[in-house]
């Protein structure tokens, strides 16, 4: 029985990755600073209503 077994490395792990497009780098930004924002809006939720 020969059976052709991948490699470690080998296969769609080892190929390089595609570059990202514009569009997808400014989802990233987006999301990162709407979710810094929430965190401050509830931030301060939290210390005006819960812990005043």
């Amino acid at each position: 029985m020969d059976h052709e077994q991948e490699q470690p490395g080998e296969g769609s792990l080892a190929e390089k990755p595609e570059p990202w497009e514009s569009w997808e780098t400014a989802l990233v930004w987006w999301s990162i600073g709407i979710g810094l924002a929430g965190l401050i809006v509830l931030g301060w939720l939290v210390d005006r209503f819960i812990l005043s």
